[in-house]
């Protein structure tokens, strides 16, 4: 690593995909000594390469791989994803064993790699966005390993409206069919990044809604720093550079972003989402830290730039 022997501290951002934990990997990554990774998980899945191209970004993820040797070999492909990372795995009886036997070596392989990055990045930080909570929970389980753990939330009519928003010139039969199976998805998604959460030590963890980072980005950023131990100045938060993440939004094929002051506005308001999501209310609430001042209601959205990576 950059500074000495020592692994490096991974900060992992999780709770459900589109959720804005690409502009928060991003942002963080502007910051001294932390490299954002992208979503991690990915690198298994996609036997190391990453999923755009551009030279500067192949060139790290081509070093990353040699620094790697052949620790990762026989894990290569989605199955340590299906098995091991992805929420539905425990409810897959037929997964079990699979799981029970690469869990050990995929402890192994992700610290490894998280070693790796930090070398070739030269940084004492490791961003990764990979959102799975039971991914995180390998990692909790990962000897010698530093963990921060965020867990990042949104608002639920906004994370089904993405999932769903491909389907919008389909039936309205279909539409609603994948509403509600979004929102289990959801609902097992949550009840696992809270119980993971909760084991995690009050002071190596933090509780973000997407809403409040969006209305208060410096004093979030500064929260989240603190807390994982990383001393600096903040970026210019009106022209982040993306880097060279491995996997995340499609907004990383740009080479910078920036945050712009908007309302985030949800689209299509759904009552089944309403009804399924207002139980985990009360719950997330108590995890907010009451310190946290409220935000004003005034929100960002990142904006992409037009210089594009080739």
């Amino acid at each position: 690593m950059s500074d000495d022997s020592r692994p490096p501290t991974v900060i992992y951002v999780m709770g459900a995909g589109h959720s804005g934990s690409s502009i928060l990997g991003v942002t963080l990554g502007n910051c001294a000594r932390v490299f954002y990774a992208g979503e991690v998980e990915e690198w298994l899945v996609r036997s190391s390469a990453a999923r755009w191209g551009g030279a500067e970004r192949t060139r790290f993820w081509e070093q990353v791989r040699e620094r790697m040797g052949d620790a990762a070999e026989g894990l290569f492909g989605d199955r340590a994803n299906r098995a091991i990372e992805r929420s539905s795995a425990l409810l897959r009886l037929d997964l079990w064993p699979t799981r029970l036997r690469l869990a050990r070596r995929y402890r192994r392989v992700a610290a490894a790699l998280f070693a790796a990055i930090a070398d070739t990045a030269q940084a004492s930080f490791v961003v990764d966005t990979s959102h799975f909570p039971l991914r995180a929970r390998q990692l909790q389980r990962t000897r010698g390993l530093p963990l921060y753990l965020v867990l990042l939330v949104r608002d639920p009519q906004a994370v089904v409206e993405s999932h769903v928003r491909a389907l919008s010139q389909h039936e309205v039969a279909e539409r609603r069919l994948q509403i509600l199976s979004t929102n289990l998805d959801l609902w097992l998604t949550q009840l696992l990044s809270v119980y993971v959460f909760l084991r995690q030590p009050r002071a190596r963890r933090m509780f973000l809604r997407h809403e409040d980072f969006l209305a208060d980005p410096s004093g979030t950023l500064a929260e989240i720093l603190a807390g994982a131990g990383v001393e600096g100045e903040l970026p210019d938060l009106s022209a982040l550079s993306v880097g060279v993440p491995i996997e995340g939004n499609k907004m990383l094929v740009n080479e910078t972003v920036s945050l712009r002051v908007s309302h985030e506005q949800v689209r299509r308001w759904s009552m089944l989402t309403f009804l399924l999501q207002w139980p985990w209310r009360p719950v997330l609430r108590r995890l907010s830290p009451a310190a946290r001042a409220q935000p004003a209601p005034v929100a960002s959205v990142a904006e992409s730039t037009t210089h594009a990576r080739v």
